[in-house]
């Protein structure tokens, strides 16, 4: 029994710079800034859904949410690829600080908005 647990623990050990090798062995993508972003929201409860155009800095309430676009980045060999945004979602009467940071438009679930009843999302960055 200790036997496993030791190899176990050893194996463990070893697994994560295994892992950071591969993630930095990953070809490097180029991005390039959008002017602004298509950003989706979801009512949970009713089903209702909304999309929004954004530029970058611009504020809007979706919904329950005042939505924040700093910035929204595009692969340079593929505009229509995978787009990622850095939000800002808070509360309007609070200013309760709901989310912070870069959401993937191909994994949302990835870095998500953690709200019981507002879902948003980043569908694709504008591209003049």
């Amino acid at each position: 029994m200790m036997r496993r647990l030791a190899s176990a623990a050893l194996c463990a050990a070893f697994a994560f710079p295994v892992s950071a090798q591969v993630l930095l062995q990953q070809p490097r993508v180029e991005a390039e800034l959008g002017d602004g972003a298509v950003l989706r929201a979801l009512d949970k409860v009713n089903g209702q859904t909304k999309d929004t155009e954004l530029v970058n800095g611009a504020t809007v309430e979706m919904f329950g949410l005042l939505v924040t676009l700093e910035e929204c980045r595009y692969p340079t060999d593929n505009p229509t690829g995978d787009a990622y945004a850095f939000l800002t979602i808070r509360e309007p009467e609070s200013g309760r600080l709901r989310f912070e940071g870069w959401m993937i438009a191909s994994s949302p679930a990835l870095s998500a908005l953690d709200h019981n009843r507002y879902d948003v999302w980043v569908l694709r960055c504008r591209i003049s």
